[in-house]
C-alpha cells in the first residue's frame, strides 16, 4: 500500500492493518512485506531511533509496498517535516489536545515546504496561497497523512474542534495514556475506558476521519472496536509477538520434557 492509498483509505472507512516495529533490522523489511500488512508503525516517541535509521527504514518499507507511518516525539511541526522529508508516508503526532495544535501540524504535512509568515497566514485563512503554490503543496503532499493521538480527556473534550480541522486525515488512540487520563490505569475492561474508546471512534466516523488504536489485546477485542468503528488496526509489535510467542513454546518445550526450570508468563508491555 503506498502513501495516497493509505490516506484514502482512511477517509473511505477501509479497514487497514498494521504492526509496530521497534527493531531496526533490515531482516524484517521482506519478512513483513511477505506478511497481510498494509502499514507499519515505527515510534520514535518513546523508542530511540536515530534520523538516518529511521529514513532508511521508512524507504526499505515504502519500497517493499508498507506505508511507513511514524510518530514523532512531540506534537512539533518542525519534527513533522523532517520525517516526512525522511521518507515517511503518514505522521503520528503524540497528545494533541487542541485544534490550534492540529492546524500547526496540517501546515507541516499538507502545506510543506512553505513555513513561516507566509504559511501562517494561509493556515489562518487570512492570504490564500496563490494558485500554482496551492497546486504545487496539493501534489506535493498528496501521500501523506497526518494522525494524531487522542490519549486524554481534554483531547475526549475538544474533539469535535480536532476532527473539523481540514487536513487531518486520522485520529489514534493511545490507549495507556488515555486509561490513565481516566483515571483508570492500564484498567482497559472499565466502563469507563470502553466508552470513552467507542466514542472516540463514533465521532471520528461520522466526520469521515479514520479512528485507530494501538492495542496488543486479543483478536476479538480489536474486532468489537472495529465493529464500533475504528478502521486503522495497529496490532502487537516485533516486540510484544516475539515474546509472547517464545513464551508459550518454551514453557510448551519444558512442559512437555517435565522440566519445572524457569518458566515465565507473558506479561505485558505498553508504551502508549
Amino acid at each position: 500500500m503506498n502513501g495516497s492509498e493509505f490516506r484514502d483509505a482512511l477517509h473511505s472507512g477501509r479497514r487497514v492493518y498494521g504492526t509496530m516495529i521497534a527493531s531496526t533490522s533490515p531482516r524484517w523489511v521482506p519478512l513483513l512485506a511477505s506478511m497481510p500488512l498494509d502499514f507499519v508503525f515505527i515510534d520514535t516517541e518513546h523508542i530511540t531511533i536515530d534520523r538516518e535509521k529511521l529514513s532508511w527504514m521508512c524507504q526499505a518499507y515504502r519500497y517493499a509496498g508498507l506505508a511507513p507511518v511514524v510518530r514523532i516525539g512531540s506534537p512539533d511541526p518542525y519534527a513533522a517535516c523532517q520525517i516526512l522529508d525522511g521518507g515517511a508516508c503518514g505522521l503520528i503526532a503524540p497528545y494533541v489536545e487542541t485544534a490550534a495544535e492540529v492546524r500547526e501540524l496540517v501546515g507541516a504535512v499538507k502545506r510543506r515546504p512553505v513555513k513561516g509568515a507566509k504559511l501562517r497566514a494561509a493556515l489562518s485563512g487570512q492570504t490564500p496561497f496563490e494558485p500554482a503554490l496551492e497546486a504545487y503543496v496539493a501534489t506535493q503532499n498528496r501521500a501523506h497523512s497526518l494522525i494524531v493521538n487522542i490519549e486524554s480527556v481534554p483531547a475526549i473534550d475538544a474533539l469535535d474542534e480536532i476532527l473539523a480541522v481540514h487536513g487531518l486525515d486520522a485520529v489514534l488512540i493511545g490507549p495507556h495514556d488515555l486509561s490513565c487520563s481516566l483515571g483508570q490505569p492500564e484498567r482497559y475492561d472499565t466502563p469507563e475506558f470502553e466508552a470513552a474508546v467507542t466514542d472516540i471512534f463514533r465521532r471520528a466516523r461520522a466526520a469521515g476521519i479514520g479512528a485507530g488504536i494501538h492495542s496488543w489485546m486479543s483478536a476479538s477485542r480489536e474486532a468489537s472496536w472495529c465493529a464500533a468503528g475504528a478502521n486503522f488496526i495497529i496490532h502487537s509489535s516485533d516486540i510484544i509477538a516475539t515474546r509472547t510467542t517464545l513464551t508459550a513454546e518454551v514453557n510448551a518445550l519444558r512442559q512437555h520434557l517435565s522440566d519445572a526450570g524457569r518458566a515465565t508468563t507473558d506479561e505485558g508491555t505498553t508504551i502508549d
